[in-house]
């Protein structure tokens, strides 16, 4: 049995101050609180230190890799269960018990159900459909649908590899030849900025494009280029997900 203090957060950030800001503001209004929560910072950023020693979160250091981000924050975890959440995510309050659940009921691991925070549109409601369809299908649910997952089956299963992309693929696969990884039923919350900004149709192919790319053989690493260039990105910054 999982109490709900027993589950670590673990968000990895770069420069996500007002979102991270949110997230946490968010989860310690809660009734139940997590065991703890463990900030990845990808630069070391006094502002944030600060800010995580007011509002009680472990504050770590890692390089720009958010791959690597993870997997140090889940290895420095004192919690026997860990959920990962981006610092833009909006879970509910019933979220913890939900993961407690879950794992009551015989699941080792798991995500929630994708669905875009903010006002509902029949652009959302599609690519919550398709999103639903493709990882009920055998697809990957990646980090914005808060996967979770007891701590000693993530170390049995080798943790997030070192990768700027698509990090979750190789633990996801591990997790669900184990055949007790769970789609939940409750949604979270995952923000649409950057459909709104790129456009819709615009973010969704090329999110798919890549995902394809990397299912033949592209490196994690030759897509974070490839990303970097048709984004803009300056060089050295932290890849963000383009996998929706």
């Amino acid at each position: 049995m999982c109490e709900q203090s027993s589950i670590a957060i673990v968000v990895p950030v770069l420069d996500d101050m007002p979102r991270l800001r949110e997230l946490v503001s968010r989860i310690r209004d809660w009734p139940e609180q997590p065991h703890e929560i463990i900030i990845v910072s990808a630069t070391q950023d006094p502002e944030l230190l600060a800010y995580c020693e007011i509002n009680g979160c472990r504050y770590l250091i890692s390089v720009r890799c958010r791959g690597t981000q993870l997997d140090n924050g889940a290895r420095c975890a004192e919690a026997s269960v860990l959920w990962f959440l981006h610092a833009d995510a909006a879970p509910y309050p019933s979220s913890l018990h939900d993961i407690t659940l879950a794992l009551a009921e015989g699941a080792e691991s798991g995500y929630f159900r994708f669905m875009f925070a903010g006002p509902s549109s029949w652009r959302k409601k599609f690519i919550e459909w398709s999103v639903k369809l493709r990882t009920r299908l055998g697809g990957t649910p990646y980090g914005d649908q808060g996967l979770f997952m007891r701590r000693q089956v993530y170390l049995e299963c080798g943790g997030f590899p070192h990768t700027p992309l698509f990090e979750e693929v190789a633990l996801v696969r591990k997790l669900r030849a184990r055949k007790r990884f769970w789609c939940l039923k409750s949604p979270i919350g995952v923000s649409p900025r950057r459909w709104e900004h790129d456009g819709w149709t615009r973010r969704s192919l090329t999110n798919r494009y890549l995902a394809i790319r990397y299912m033949f053989g592209t490196t994690a690493k030759q897509l974070s280029l490839s990303y970097d260039q048709t984004n803009k990105i300056p060089r050295g910054a932290q890849i963000r997900d383009p996998k929706q």
